[in-house]
This record gives C-alpha cells, structure tokens and sequence, in this order.
C-alpha cells in the first residue's frame, strides 16, 4: 500500500503542474479553460465542481490529466466546438507562436520542477551518488553474462565512449548505452565493444546488477532451507577463507572456483566466533551450495556533498540537462530491437513495485525529479496526441503558412490517441499479469 501511494503521490504531482503549465500559459494569453483533471474521467469523474469558467476535477483513471481548452481538439476529443465560428477567448484564434508557448507550458514546467527539486535538495541533504572511483579501488565483479560480454572479474573501468564517469549508477547505464568500454585488466587496457545481442542479454538476465565491487571478506548473508549448505551447517555470519584448502581475497574467486565442482564434495574453511572450523558439503549439478554471500550497501560507497544556494543552482541544471539526454539515450536503445530493451518499459504498475515500502521524503522528491525529466522528454516527442505532436504541427504551420484543417487535426488526434492507449494496455497488461505471477505462481 505504501508503494501505491509513493506512486499516486508523485504522479498527483507531475501531472497537476504538468497541467498547470498548459493552464497559466493559457491564461496569460486570455485562452478560456473549460476544464482541468487530474486523471482521466473517461465516462465519469470522482470529483468536479465548476469555478469561474474552468470545471475543476479528479478522474478515476490514473493515466495522466488535462486541461480543455476551448477551441483546441485534445483528449476530450470534442469537435462539436469546432464547428461554430472562432471566438476571441478560443486557442484556434490566437497567433501560432502563443499557441505554440501553450503547447510546450506543461513540458517547461515539468524541467523546471526537476531544477527546483534538485536545488532545493542539494543545499539541504547534499547531492548524493555511488562514487565509480571508490567502488572499484578492488576492481569489479561481474554475473555471468557481463563475463560472456568480455568483462572479466577485476576489471576496473577507465571510460565509456572516451568518457570517465564519477557516478557509478551512471557508469552503468553509461555502458549499456555505449559503443566503447575500455577496462584497467590487471595494468593492461582493454578495449570492449558490446554488441547490441549482448546488451539485450544484460537488460533480460542480470540489468543494471550485471556489475557490483568486488568484494572482500567472504561473509555469508543468508543459507536457504533444504539446501546443502544448511545440512553441512554453514550459518549466517560465518567466514568464509578457503576452499578445499585453497584461500581466496574476494568472493567471487570463491564462486568461480565452486562452480567447476558439481555434485561434488568440497571441504569449506571458515571463521566462527573467532574459531577457525572445516565443514564438509556436496555441490549441486550447476555447482551451487544454497547460500549467499553478504553483498554491497551503496551508503558504503556514497559521496555526500552540500553546496550552497550559488553553487547548487547551476549543479541542478546541469543534472536536469544529463537526466534529459539519458532519456534520450534510453529511447534511441528501445529503438534498437535486437537489445529487447522495449520490453523493459514500465507502466505505474511496474514503477510502483520498484519502490521502497517504506515511506521516505528524500527519496520521494528524488524520483519525482527523476520522473519529471521523464515526462517531459515523453511530451516532447512529435506523436499526434502528445505535446510534441502539437508543437511539431504548430511549428510546421508557422513555417509554411498553412494550418491543418480542423477534420485533419481529428483524425491525426484520433490516430495518436489510439496509438497511446495501445502502448499503455500493452505496458499495463504486461506489468499486472507479472504482478500476479509473482504473487500466485
């Protein structure tokens, strides 16, 4: 419940100031408003009273909002309007440049949200991030496919595409996003270029956990019930340092050297309560024991750093600039088939559950930056029914001269719209049926 509500909050925030945009600047060039929703009421709302000449409202469908400006065909998909002669207060009366102002209100507001977000976080709690310099001082660790991709464990990062970057979170996405790693192999650099197959392994197998430090201080975390590890008695917290008499520095040497004993038994050294002990285990046919080591806590690697209101301003246009271009880096990877990184798009229901379930400011107002940027580059894009669709033709218009005739326009709505719900029955669908698997199955 408590992630429902992280995810109605922060939408309830986007999409009212998202709006608020398209109805202040509306308002300042005197275009009437006839309606403002948050969420869509498709058929009926759960709440609405009329002030002024604006009818205020919530929808009961959780997909976004609008405002309904007169004489402008839009979600309500209202062409009676249309039909009567153009009055002064109507959008289709007012020169293209306001029109085109209006159009792009929701998605300005929407960046300068993120920047007021990040200001106001940086001079507060600090700008936080995973230091990429820190947590690889022992070199990395990669899964199983980010070995079959050419990294190797130990391998240290030197750039991505020419590029070193500080934060770890970043360097990740950086790598999936490039088209050159170049890694630090035991003093020797080494060129990496992963291709999209590759990548598309990365997104479906492991994600952004294809990589983690290497860690020392083989520390078990948790033994899984009916497993060889609990019925040779390893216990959480024991030690780990060698096996069959082999000592090891990090725990996936550990791992990598299990894995070539299968069904077989192995002798395991370890430390328990300041007490050197010798247990006895047989391995599973992939060569598995059932048990995990304690993995990273990113606070153990994270840098903190306050700034003041001067310092903090420009900080926080340059992260709302990378956040945009990291959106766009995403959508040119979606469009990339052969990577299946279409299939990673999440609706809210998918977002949700990614959340904490726990109820925290900090993290709260970093995500609705994160995903304001997001709105704004998904509004941006030039499909009929979007933002980006109506600029594009507004644009076009003050181009050429010519203006698309109101039939045209219902049309090029009516095809954009079908086109957007497609996409979220398909995003939705495929998020709840996961959600019940996970919870049934």
């Amino acid at each position: 419940m408590i992630q429902l509500a992280q995810i109605v909050f922060i939408l309830s925030v986007l999409v009212i100031l998202h709006e608020f945009g398209h109805y202040i600047t509306a308002k300042w060039f005197k275009v009437r408003v006839e309606k403002f929703y948050l969420f869509m009421d498709a058929g009926f709302s759960l709440f609405k009273k009329k002030i002024g000449e604006t009818e205020w409202g919530i929808g009961w469908l959780p997909i976004g909002g609008y405002v309904k400006l007169a004489g402008m065909i839009d979600e309500s998909m209202d062409t009676e309007q249309m039909k009567q002669e153009p009055q002064p207060w109507e959008f289709r009366s007012k020169p293209a440049w306001q029109r085109l102002i209006i159009m792009l209100g929701g998605i300005i507001v929407n960046i300068l949200l993120a920047w007021f977000i990040y200001t106001v976080m940086y001079t507060t709690v600090g700008k936080k991030y995973v230091s990429t310099e820190v947590i690889q001082k022992n070199g990395l660790a990669f899964g199983e496919v980010g070995q079959k991709a050419g990294f190797k464990n130990g391998d240290k990062i030197v750039s991505v595409d020419g590029k070193f970057q500080d934060n770890f979170s970043r360097m990740v996405m950086d790598i999936l996003f490039s088209s050159e790693v170049k890694v630090d192999r035991n003093g020797e650099v080494v060129t990496l270029n992963l291709t999209d197959e590759q990548i598309g392994d990365i997104l479906a197998k492991e994600g952004r956990n294809f990589i983690a430090p290497r860690m020392q201080g083989a520390t078990v975390d948790s033994v899984w019930a009916d497993t060889q590890a609990e019925k040779a008695g390893l216990k959480k917290g024991d030690s780990i340092i060698a096996l069959n008499g082999n000592k090891f520095k990090f725990t996936d040497e550990f791992s990598s050297t299990l894995g070539h004993y299968k069904n077989d038994s192995v002798s395991i050294t370890l430390i328990r309560n300041n007490k050197e002990e010798i247990l006895k285990a047989k391995t599973d046919s992939i060569g598995k024991l059932g048990f995990m080591f304690r993995t990273y806590l990113k606070d153990d690697y994270v840098i903190e750093q306050k700034m003041s209101l001067f310092e903090a301003i420009p900080a926080a246009i340059k992260e709302s600039w990378s956040l945009l271009v990291y959106n766009v880096k995403s959508f040119k990877l979606i469009l990339r088939p052969a990577t299946g990184a279409y299939k990673q798009v999440k609706s809210p229901v998918g977002i949700a559950r990614q959340l904490p379930d726990t109820w925290n400011w900090e993290f709260i107002w970093n995500f609705t930056a994160l995903f304001s940027i997001g709105l704004a580059f998904m509004n941006l894009l030039p499909i009929p029914g979007l933002d980006g669709g109506h600029a594009l033709f507004t644009i076009a218009e003050m181009i050429t001269g010519k203006t698309l005739s109101d039939k045209a326009a219902g049309y090029v709505q009516t095809a954009g719209m079908i086109i957007l719900l497609t996409l979220m029955a398909l995003t939705f669908g495929k998020d709840i049926v996961q959600l019940i698997i996970d919870k049934f199955f």
